[in-house]
Order: structure tokens, then C-alpha cells, then sequence
């Protein structure tokens, strides 16, 4: 009998208990929470750390800019779809660009590089309206100045060949291009917060290394789906460099979409993950 009760111990053993899943499986916190930001935070005004975030988003934004709408300008230059990196080598410049960039500047201002990124956080407290004006401010004047320099180097092929100006094109109404960019930009948007959840962060050790991977794959998938629709804009700050420095009519009458969309896209995308994916379940304690 003793040999019998040890082999049934011995079983057990191999077999622990069961972990819980699913909700069953939420307890106390085993992280850290940032608290909400303030609303107004005056003192951020003073702290050489805002500005030089704000000057890192300007940067980052600039050479957004200037990488992508080159690459775009060679596409439109080239013969045909085959000489050069066509739809794909544009998208993998926009993904690529933004994976490159928010890994350099994520330590400093929290790699935004959108508006649309920026309006989504402070939707969701995780920066103060002051910081976030400031960052869509500095964010635009950087993509302004990126497009300026693309068409320094090429001012007559810039304006012949659309200037990487977001237009809604032909055989799409203005509700289609509409409705892309608010679906672009909820993936971009809800990809980042996914990216960025401080319960990830604590319990996936790899996940704060990896964050503008699946960021800039985001990018790069979502402008694989909307080129032939819109462009891709999902970044206001983008769409407002180009259409300035190119200034044609036709890029301002479909403007208004590349700032309501994305915008919206934001905000259900803040809305969805502090409402759902972060939604703690009511439990009772015994």
C-alpha cells in the first residue's frame, strides 16, 4: 500500500496544478501602471526634456518626409511599375522608415511621428494636451520641411509628378477614401498601443525591443491595402507636408480626409483598447 501511495505522490508531481486562463487568470497587478497625464502640465514648458522631445519629433518627421516622398518621386519617374521599386518599395519605405524611427527617437519623445498617434495617447492620458499640441505642431513643420527639400533637388519633376500629394483617385468617391483612412489608421493606432501596453512590457521581456517592428509592419501592410485608394495618408502631418509644398487645387479639395480620417481612426482605435483589450473583469474576493 505504501508503494502505491508514493507512485500516486509521484503523479501528482508530474502533473502540477493547473494555472487559470483567460479571465479567471486576472489578479492583482504584477506591474507598474503609469498614471494618467494632466490635462495641463505648465511645467513641462521649463523642462529642456519636452523641448528636446519636440525637436526629436520634428527630426524624425522630416526625414519621414524626405525618404518616402523620394521614393515615391522615383516610382512616378520610372518607365513603368517594373523599373523601379513600385507599390511595394513604397510601402516598405514607409514602414520601414517609421520601424527605423520610432526605435531611434521611442526613448525621447515616445517616437509619435503622427498626428493622428499623438491625438490617439492623449486620448487615452498617456501624454498632456500640452505635449501633444506641441508634438502635432513640430511633427507638421518637420514634414513640411521634408517635402521642401525633395523638391529642391527636383522642382520641375516634383509638381509634374503630384509631389507625393495624398489624393482620393480616380473611380473612388470621397467616402471610400474616407473610410480607408479611418481603417488605416485604427491599425496603426491600435498596433501602438498594443505595442506599447505596460502589462505586455512586464510580462513579455522581449516585447519593449521589438515595439517598432510590428509598428512599422503596420505602416507597411496598411499602404499595401490604400495606395491605389487614397495614396495612404494615415499621418495628417504627411499629408499636409506634401500637399503645401506641391499646392495644387486638386490635393487641398481632398485634404479634408487626410486629417478627419485619420483623426477618427485615432480615436476608436484609443477607444477600443481602453475600453475593451484593457477592460479589468468585476471579480469578488472570498
Amino acid at each position: 500500500m505504501e508503494g502505491k501511495e508514493e507512485d500516486v505522490r509521484v503523479g501528482a508531481n508530474k502533473f502540477p496544478e493547473r494555472q487559470p486562463i483567460g479571465t479567471s487568470a486576472q489578479s492583482d497587478k504584477d506591474y507598474k501602471e503609469p498614471p494618467p497625464a494632466p490635462l495641463f502640465e505648465p511645467g513641462e514648458l521649463s523642462s529642456w526634456s519636452f523641448w528636446r522631445a519636440g525637436i526629436a519629433e520634428f527630426i524624425a518627421t522630416f526625414l519621414f518626409l524626405y525618404i518616402t516622398v523620394l521614393t515615391v518621386m522615383g516610382v512616378k519617374r520610372a518607365p513603368n511599375m517594373c523599373a523601379s521599386v513600385g507599390i511595394q518599395g513604397i510601402a516598405w519605405a514607409f514602414g520601414g522608415m517609421i520601424f527605423a524611427l520610432v526605435y531611434c527617437t521611442a526613448g525621447i519623445s515616445g517616437g509619435h511621428i503622427n498626428p493622428a498617434v499623438t491625438f490617439g495617447l492623449f486620448l487615452a492620458r498617456k501624454l498632456s494636451l500640452t505635449r501633444a499640441v506641441f508634438y502635432i505642431v513640430m511633427q507638421c513643420l518637420g514634414a513640411i520641411c521634408g517635402a521642401g527639400v525633395v523638391k529642391g533637388f527636383q522642382p520641375s519633376p516634383y509638381q509634374t509628378l503630384g509631389g507625393g500629394a495624398n489624393t482620393v483617385a480616380p473611380g473612388y468617391t470621397k467616402g471610400s477614401g474616407l473610410g480607408a483612412e479611418i481603417i488605416g489608421t485604427f491599425v496603426l493606432v491600435y498596433t501602438v498601443f498594443s505595442a506599447t501596453d505596460a502589462k505586455r512590457s512586464a510580462r513579455d521581456s522581449h516585447v519593449p525591443i521589438l515595439a517598432p517592428l510590428p509598428i512599422g509592419f503596420a505602416v507597411f501592410l496598411v499602404h499595401l491595402a490604400t495606395i491605389p485608394i487614397t495614396g495612404t495618408g494615415i499621418n495628417p502631418a504627411r499629408s499636409l507636408g506634401a500637399a503645401i509644398i506641391y499646392n495644387k487645387d486638386h490635393a487641398w479639395d481632398d485634404h479634408w480626409i487626410f486629417w478627419v480620417g485619420p483623426f477618427i481612426g485615432a480615436a476608436l482605435a484609443a477607444l477600443y483598447h481602453q475600453l475593451v483589450i484593457r477592460a479589468i473583469p468585476f471579480k469578488t474576493r472570498s
